[in-house]
Parts: C-alpha cells; structure tokens; sequence
C-alpha cells in the first residue's frame, strides 16, 4: 500500500529532477530547501528513492511519513 512521504533536503533542486524521483512532486522553498513529495510503494521503493536522494549530492534534513488518521 502506497504510503505518502515528505523528504526534505537543504538546497534546491532544478525542476528537471522531477522525472528522475518517478513523478514525486518537488517544492523549493523560499527557507532554501527542496521537498521531495508523494505516494511511496513500500520500503523497497523508500530504500531506492534514498539512494537517488543520496546521488543529488544535497544534505537530507528530515524525511517524514504521513499517516491519515483514522476518524
């Protein structure tokens, strides 16, 4: 089950690194930072998106799972 995650990186990313994160949405920032959005597979995919984070060379500040509560 697709679970939605926010990875937050210190620097910005152009908008051309939208296609390489599988069409995960990509915020800059006004604080200077880069937020890497959207439905995740599972820890699998977690793990490959990690290793794509990694090769963009920004320092990763937080990453984030949100969970919808339950009524």
């Amino acid at each position: 089950m697709d679970e939605p995650y926010e990875i937050r990186l210190q620097g910005h990313l152009d908008a051309r690194w939208a296609a390489w994160f599988d069409g995960l949405a990509l915020t800059n920032e006004s604080d200077g930072t880069t937020v890497i959005s959207g439905p995740v597979a599972d820890q699998a995919a977690l793990h490959g998106l990690l290793q794509k984070v990694r090769d963009t060379g920004l320092p990763l500040l937080s990453i984030q799972r949100h969970r919808e509560r339950a009524p």
